[in-house]
C-alpha cells in the first residue's frame, strides 16, 4: 500500500532534509516516527528536498507498506513520536504508482525578507533580513523574464546533479506589505539553490547595485560564476506541492504565514 502524507518542518535545527550520517535531519525524523507507527523500517520519499535552515508548509512524501491503518493513526501516531518542528498534517491512500516527488507537477516556493535598519528578535531564523532599502518594483520588473522555460544554468549550485538545467517558471511575483518583501515562485521543477540565486539576484537590483535588466544577461549568460551571491535559507519556505487531479492528491492548503 501506498500512502501520501503533508509534512510541515521548520528547518532552523535541521541539516536539510537528505538522511546524512551524524546529521539531525528531517527525513530522518519522519521515518523513525512512521515506522514505529507501522511496526517496520520505512523509507520516505519526499517532492523535494530542502537545504539546511529550509522550512515548508505544504512538504509532500510518500512511503510503501503493507501495515494497515487509519489515515489519522499515521498523522497522530507520527506527531506523537516527532520532535516539536515537524509534523504530519495529513494522510491519505495514493495510487500504486503515485511518487511524492515524480508525480508532482509544480512546486511553490516563498522567499521572505524583512526590510528594515532593525533585524527581527522574533523571526531572526525565519526570515531573511536585509537593512538597506529594498525596491521592490524593481525587483518585480527584473523577475519578469524568468518567467517561462529557460535553461537556468547561471542559477543552479555548482554542485547541482539534474541532468538539465531548463526548468519552466509558472509565476514569479514580487510584493511588499510593510516591511515585508515576499517573492514568490512557481515552477514546473527547481534546481539545487535556484530560489535562492534567484532571490540574490534580485536583492542586488533591489539595493540599486545592478540595473533592472542584469536579471535578463544572467539569464542569457547560462554561468553560475556571473549570477551573484546566493541569499541566505532562512527565508525559503517549500509552500505547496501540485500534482495532476487524476492521482487524487489534493493537498489543503498549508497554514499561511502572518506576513
Amino acid at each position: 500500500m501506498r500512502i501520501a502524507l503533508g509534512v510541515e518542518y521548520d528547518g532552523s535545527r535541521f541539516c536539510g532534509w537528505q538522511i546524512q550520517p551524524r546529521a539531525r535531519t528531517v527525513q530522518a525524523c519522519i521515518e523513525e516516527a512512521l515506522s514505529r507507527v507501522a511496526d517496520q523500517p520505512l523509507r520516505v520519499h519526499c517532492a523535494g528536498r530542502t537545504d539546511t535552515g529550509v522550512h515548508a508548509l505544504g512538504q509532500v512524501v510518500h512511503i510503501e507498506t503493507n501495515a494497515r491503518r487509519e489515515a489519522r493513526s499515521w498523522v497522530f501516531g507520527a506527531n506523537s513520536n516527532l520532535p516539536s518542528d515537524v509534523c504530519v498534517l495529513w494522510a491519505r491512500g495514493a495510487r500504486a504508482d503515485f511518487h511524492a516527488r515524480f508525480s508532482a507537477i509544480a512546486r511553490r516556493y516563498r522567499y521572505l525578507i524583512l526590510n528594515r535598519p532593525a533585524r527581527s528578535g522574533l523571526w531572526a531564523s525565519k526570515i531573511t533580513w536585509e537593512r538597506r532599502q529594498l525596491d521592490a518594483e524593481r525587483m518585480s520588473a527584473a523577475a519578469l523574464c524568468l518567467r517561462g522555460e529557460h535553461d537556468f544554468s547561471a542559477f543552479r549550485s555548482q554542485g547541482c546533479q539534474a541532468k538539465t538545467p531548463v526548468r519552466t517558471i509558472h509565476r514569479i511575483e514580487v510584493r511588499r506589505s510593510g516591511p515585508i518583501v515576499a517573492i514568490d515562485i512557481e515552477a514546473n521543477a527547481f534546481l539545487h539553490h535556484m530560489v535562492r540565486n534567484i532571490a540574490g539576484v534580485l536583492l542586488a537590483i533591489g539595493r540599486g547595485e545592478a540595473m533592472i535588466g542584469w536579471a535578463r544577461e544572467v539569464l542569457d549568460g547560462r554561468d553560475r560564476t556571473l549570477g551573484g551571491v546566493t541569499a541566505p535559507p532562512e527565508g525559503l519556505y517549500l509552500m505547496a506541492v501540485c500534482y495532476p487531479e487524476t492521482d487524487g492528491i489534493s493537498p489543503p492548503v498549508p497554514i499561511m504565514l502572518p506576513f
